[in-house]
């Protein structure tokens, strides 16, 4: 079952620990003294590592310290007939996952390490889980790590968390990884689009609706909350919702019950919520925009994702992260192109270096990637964020206003990489302005974009 590694220089009781856990099938080293001890972690890997506190030349406390030195280190189980509480407090504080006083009952001991070796494989089930349902999240700029170190802390509880930050910069991932880091990974993780949806219809996805709560609902639906129920709900884009839905999700949050529309009975569902969110919601409850109750219930703990501009160091790691999804070397990148991704701003953040670099990968072919087709065919990354041009550069004879309105419009939405809230930002205008000239312009367009 577990990897065990038995330190005491009492042979006799060494070998009856070793003998005791062997019977459970547990595959047990045993040495007689800590210096053995050492030499023994650093030769192969425990799940767990049962030793005496007290033993000539190196005491349990050093063998402690060099199993937390270790890349994984094993859980230790400090043993000792000097059951003083200030022992026990020095091995918790050093690392120590348990302590036995002796003497003990060999169950006892069988008890604890199957315990620890049922939680280190449930640890490492859960590790696989958020590797393979999570794409890589590269950090390699202090701020990035920060926001991972933050990321991994928050998922232990089951504290509501706002993801702060631009669009395209990872949220929805960073939200992923905090539920497939804690004890929901199991559940279901349900994404909501908040802005994607009109009122009417986002309660009833949110909360669900009886048969007859309001014209065209012709059977009974459960609702997101209900689907989310032992996993965690994700709230895209929270400062799109309405005071009247954030009213609704203020008392969910109070009282961890709704009651769908149309029905008089409240529902008790177990759901965390992780809310994201491109605006500023302390200035939004200043203004009026967004209730204060709500604000400050749900953002219990936040995390802020830089923008790419604001994390160098990463551009080319995602680079060659992206390049590696795709089954393609690092070496596919220049060193010029890789030069042309650090000097330009990236306004749609990670999105858009993903799009660019699946354009650059089409016009390369079989080549490498080279500083040129990073500045074709799309936003010239040359550019470095783009420069103002003056309306009379662009007059002429054949001038059609139209025509250029709807170049800069999809212009600006390519530098963006699709991203329609970041394109809007480089045009100096909302979002809902943006959707409006495009449909003045003829276009068909739905607001569906992830943030």
């Amino acid at each position: 079952m577990a990897q065990v590694l038995v330190v005491d220089d009492e042979v006799k009781l060494g070998k009856l620990v070793a003998e005791a856990l062997e019977l459970d099938g547990h595959e047990v080293a045993r040495v007689t003294g800590g210096r053995a001890a050492l030499v023994e972690l650093v030769r192969r890997g425990f799940d767990v590592v049962l030793t005496d506190l007290m033993m000539p030349e190196v005491g349990g406390l050093e063998v402690l310290k060099a199993a937390q030195a270790l890349p994984t280190p094993p859980a230790v189980v400090m043993m000792t007939a000097y059951g003083t509480a200030e022992n026990a407090v020095a091995a918790m504080k050093g690392g120590a996952a348990d302590y036995l006083t002796k003497p003990f009952a060999m169950d006892e001991v069988r008890l604890r390490v199957r315990r620890l070796a049922e939680q280190r494989a449930s640890e490492a089930k859960s590790e696989r889980l958020v590797r393979r349902l999570t794409p890589e999240l590269v950090a390699e700029s202090p701020r990035m790590k920060q926001a991972l170190a933050s990321a991994k802390q928050v998922a232990a509880s089951d504290a509501s968390v706002v993801l702060l930050g631009e669009s395209g910069t990872g949220k929805s991932q960073l939200a992923r990884l905090i539920h497939y880091s804690s004890k929901r990974a199991a559940g279901p993780l349900v994404e909501v689009h908040c802005a994607a949806l009109p009122e009417t219809l986002l309660e009833g996805e949110l909360f669900g609706h009886e048969k007859g709560a309001f014209t065209g609902a012709t059977e009974k639906k459960a609702g997101h909350l209900a689907a989310a129920d032992g996993g965690t709900l994700f709230l895209d884009e929270i400062g799109e919702v309405t005071p009247a839905t954030q009213v609704k999700l203020l008392r969910f949050l109070q009282e961890r019950e709704f009651v769908p529309l149309g029905s008089t009975q409240a529902r008790k569902v177990d759901v965390r919520v992780i809310a994201a969110t491109n605006r500023d919601l302390a200035a939004a409850v200043r203004e009026g925009r967004f209730r204060e109750d709500f604000y400050y219930r749900l953002n219990v703990f936040s995390i802020e994702v830089p923008p790419l501009r604001e994390r160098k160091e990463d551009l080319v790691p995602l680079a060659h992260a992206v390049l590696a999804r795709k089954g393609l070397p690092a070496s596919k990148l220049s060193k010029e192109a890789e030069a042309r991704l650090t000097g330009y701003g990236w306004p749609g953040n990670v999105r858009e270096l993903e799009n660019a670099l699946e354009r650059s990968l089409i016009l390369s072919g079989e080549g490498d990637i080279l500083a040129e087709h990073l500045g074709a065919g799309g936003p010239s990354l040359s550019r470095g964020g783009g420069k103002d041009v003056r309306a009379a550069d662009v007059l002429g004879e054949g001038f059609n206003l139209d025509a250029f309105e709807r170049e800069l419009l999809y212009a600006a939405l390519e530098r963006a990489g699709g991203n329609k809230t970041a394109a809007a930002k480089l045009l100096g205008i909302t979002r809902r302005r943006l959707y409006s000239r495009l449909q003045s312009l003829g276009e068909k367009v739905t607001d569906t974009e992830p943030d």
